[in-house]
């Protein structure tokens, strides 16, 4: 066996983790793999005879190419960083398994973070990566890097206890929701609207004419203006949402995510499993 396919054997070894922290980072699958392969090409440029953790490097190399992919989106600037220090969550264990069992509320409270702060934490949090390590690919020291990860962490802890909407509330915003977008009411969608409101669609919703991601109130408000004309309510996996039937058939869900009477996070649900459990009310 050659170096080149020594060397592509060893990545593919990595490549659906590598895949797994890409998208972590940036909430979007297309841009997950566009990551993957840019460290591929990395790799294959590199001289790694002397690296001992093919896994760690390309772990930190997904790391720097995520974070420069974050940085380049124009809706998204870094916060300057607080001058306290902040000590590091009492059990990483445990606030690991927490952050990856959020879903699809997780995605929307990192998109509140900065890059640096995203990296951090997913790194951290999520893949266990040391700080020492992280460091590096942030470009800050140890110290400020575990308080990147720490503010990022207070967001996601308290993103869905301290305001979550009652299920009754939540119904009252979809209703209307639906109403202005039926109305074509673009100033009522962006009442309703956090300014940060982020649409995303599955794989099956895309194939089918659906945008990947949407990000910001304005951009939202436009999509669903004078649309959604034969949408009806549905229990979207038990919470308020919305249904697009053709010919009786399901074709998109609407799930939302409502945080302090606002529509933080749509999502398009297209996957044929997931519509089975719809329930139109």
């Amino acid at each position: 066996m050659n170096q080149h396919d020594w060397m592509a054997e060893q990545f593919e070894a990595h490549r659906q983790r590598l895949r797994t922290v890409a998208y972590r980072m940036l909430g979007s699958q297309s841009e997950a793999d566009d990551a993957v392969q840019e460290t591929w090409l990395r790799l294959s440029r590199a001289d790694t005879s002397g690296v001992e953790n093919l896994g760690g490097w390309l772990t930190t190399v997904v790391g720097r190419v995520c974070l420069d992919m974050l940085r380049s989106r124009k809706s998204r600037r870094e916060h300057p960083l607080d001058t306290t220090v902040i000590e590091p969550a009492a059990d990483p264990e445990h606030e690991a398994v927490m952050a990856d069992s959020i879903g699809l509320a997780l995605l929307v409270v990192l998109e509140t973070l900065s890059p640096a702060e995203r990296v951090a934490f997913v790194l951290h949090d999520m893949f266990g990566m040391p700080f020492e390590d992280i460091a590096p690919i942030v470009g800050r020291s140890e110290v400020a890097t575990r308080q990147l990860a720490s503010r990022a962490r207070r967001r996601v802890q308290g993103a869905d206890v301290a305001t979550e909407s009652s299920l009754e509330r939540r119904r009252e915003i979809v209703d209307t929701f639906l109403a202005a977008s039926r109305g074509g009411d673009f100033g009522a969608l962006l009442e309703l609207l956090d300014p940060e409101v982020v649409l995303k669609a599955d794989a099956a919703a895309v194939q089918i004419g659906a945008d990947e991601r949407i990000h910001g109130a304005h951009e939202v408000a436009r999509t669903f203006a004078g649309r959604a004309r034969v949408a009806q309510p549905a229990l979207v996996e038990g919470s308020p949402g919305l249904l697009w039937a053709s010919a009786g058939r399901p074709k998109i869900a609407f799930a939302f995510t409502i945080a302090d009477d606002k529509i933080v996070a749509i999502e398009l649900i297209g996957d044929p499993r997931r519509l089975e459990q719809v329930e139109p009310t």
